[in-house]
Formats: structure tokens, sequence, C-alpha cells
């Protein structure tokens, strides 16, 4: 991802051989000068060098790629080491720097996935489900007594939640996160509307803000849409190619994966009305005057790509709702029914993790 996003990835492996390795320890702990940086945990590495050897062999020739390949160099002696460390790093800004062909950055572009069966996910949705008010009223505070019970319990001070809102404009995800912090301890968490990148965040990959707000353990971060952006609006409106928003696919999947690894429970929300309620919706808003802040021209343009949204959402599911990180989806034409849906989702998902 570093490579396709345009940065120059240099890895240096430098070797010593155990003999060289013993060496050098010995005459580092036998200087009064240099004797703090010898500890028992290097005598201790030192002593595994012949088991350790197969796992840096793996790990080299596992990891090493035609974009980013490992540099080997002998580390013995260190005038030899310091050159030609110095002579890799050269070559590699002047052949960064170097004119290069007017051509594509990618000469192919992989073709866009199909869609035409994965509409249905969307289509098939059953919008008519509904909960009556006062089945409502008891079922919020029964789902988040249940929430705040669980987050406040000992086992999730080792765990974290990621909870991910996504959904069509005006489906009511602003309520439903409303309901969820609502159980939890104001000290715990944090909610993270994302918008369009800044012009510090453009600098770095896309995932880059991301990472920065991934909670510590016994956290809860909530954002408020979030890296999908990548497959969707950036997808449908053109921001990037179709070869990135392509390879986001795999990127996005490994970043969930190294977030479960983390102990954190990924919890992926996709809010779903109809075209005919986001309009009614979107007219009420306009009426009214503590509302008129939500609807704006961008609202308004989104609506007239209603069928490429409908495919990108459709396609982003298909590829990302995996074992680890699985996408719900919520039929949000009612918002009680959406509300209490969520919070017994995402209470499930903590119990799962707590039985692992």
């Amino acid at each position: 991802m570093l490579t396709d996003e345009g940065f120059v990835l240099l890895k240096f492996w430098i070797h010593l051989s155990k003999a060289a390795q013993k060496q050098r320890l010995q005459e580092l702990e036998h200087d009064p000068t240099t004797a703090w940086r010898v500890t028992r945990e290097d005598w201790k590495t030192y002593r595994i060098y012949n088991k350790a050897h197969e796992l840096w062999e793996s790990l080299l020739r596992e990891t090493s790629t035609g974009a980013a390949p490992w540099h080997v160099v002998e580390g013995t002696d260190g005038r030899y080491r310091y050159l030609t460390v110095g002579k890799i790093l050269l070559d590699a800004l002047r052949t960064t720097l170097a004119p290069r062909p007017a051509t594509p950055k990618h000469a192919i572009t992989p073709p866009a996935p199909s869609v035409i069966d994965n509409v249905k996910l969307i289509r098939d949705l059953d919008l008519s489900k509904k909960l009556p008010v006062k089945d409502y009223d008891r079922a919020l505070e029964k789902h988040q007594g249940k929430l705040a019970t669980l987050t406040r319990h000992k086992r999730f001070a080792k765990r974290s939640l990621i909870l991910v809102f996504e959904g069509v404009d005006a489906a009511g995800k602003g309520g439903a996160i409303r309901r969820v912090t609502g159980a939890l301890d104001a000290r715990q968490y944090v909610t993270v509307p994302v918008a369009a990148p800044t012009e510090e965040e453009r600098a770095f990959p896309y995932l880059w803000r991301f990472w920065r707000n991934v909670p510590r353990y016994g956290g809860i971060t909530i954002f408020d849409r979030s890296w999908y952006g990548r497959v969707l609006v950036e997808r449908v409106e053109g921001y990037c190619s179709v070869y990135d928003w392509m390879r986001a696919y795999d990127e996005i999947n490994q970043f969930e994966e190294q977030l479960t690894r983390g102990d954190a429970v990924v919890v992926k929300f996709w809010l779903q009305i109809s075209k005919a309620e986001q309009l009614r919706r979107f007219k009420a808003r306009e009426r009214s005057p503590f509302k008129q802040f939500k609807i704006t021209a961008d609202d308004w343009r989104n609506r007239k790509k209603w069928n490429a949204y409908e495919q990108a959402v459709c396609d982003m599911v298909d590829r990302t709702s995996t074992e680890i990180a699985p996408w719900t989806l919520v039929e949000a034409e009612d918002k009680y029914y959406a509300r209490i849906k969520i919070l017994n989702t995402i209470t499930d998902r903590v119990k799962q993790a707590f039985d692992r």
C-alpha cells in the first residue's frame, strides 16, 4: 500500500554471523564506556542464534517483494556497512527523481467487479420491519443496560471496540450513534466524524488518519463514516483511480485483520432506507429550521447517483464482509427498529469476543 501511494520503501537487514556477534558483544562489554549497551537479553538472544536464524530466513523470504525487497548487508565491517547502505539509498533516490515516460501509473488496470447479482444484497432487504414505540422504550433501556454492563466488565479491559457506521444519506446514523453513546462512560469512548481529508491527511496513505484513532485497550472508537469512503464516495465521484479503489478492498481486509489480531472487536453497520423515504426525510429537514443544517447540495447531488452508490455498496459488502469483521445490514426505514438492532448486534459481538 505504501509503495502504491508513492512512497519509496527501503528495508535493510544488517547481518552478523554468530561468531561475529559474540565478538561484538564481548568488545562492547569489556569497554567501560560501552558496557551499558550489552544486557542479559542480548546474550539470551545470542544463545538462540541458530533457532532464530531459521525465522530470519523465513521473514526475509516471505516479505521481500518486487516493490519493497530486503537489502541484506554484511555488518561485520563498519565502513563496508555504512557505504553499502548509503549507496543503496542514493541509488533509490536517483531512480525516484529521474524523469520518466509520460505513461499511466498502472498500464494495466484491473476490471471493475461485476455487480449484476450483488445488488440483491440491498434490494432484497425487508424495509417494512417496524418496532412499536411502546416496545422501543423498553427494549432501548434493556439493550443499553446490557451494553453498559459489558463495556464495564473486567474482561473488556483487555479488548477494544471499534464501531463503523455507514449508510444512505438521512438513514439515521447520528440518531443510532447517540443511542449507543447513551450507554457508555464518556471517558471510555470517542466519536470520529469523517469528512473530506485535510491537507495534512492527504499527505499520507488514506488509512493513516484512521490508524491514529484506533482505541486503546478498554476504549471505544465510533466512526461516523470511515475508511470505506475509498470504495464508496471516492469510487463513485472519481476522486481516485479504478486501480486505487480496487486494491483498497484487500488493504481494508488486512487493516481489519490487524485490528482484530490486536484484540479489537470490529462491528460494521450499513443503514439502508428506500429512495422514497430518503426524499421524504430530505424535505422534512428543509422544512425544519433546527434540521436545515443537515441537508446540503451534496446530499441532493449524491441522490442523483443512487444506482451507482447502490452498486458500490453491494461490492463493498461482498468483498469486505469477513468472518472476523462482518457487515450488518440494518433496515433503517423505521428508526426505532434500526436502533435496537444495532444495540443488540453490538452486545452480541462483545459477548462473543469474551467467549473466545
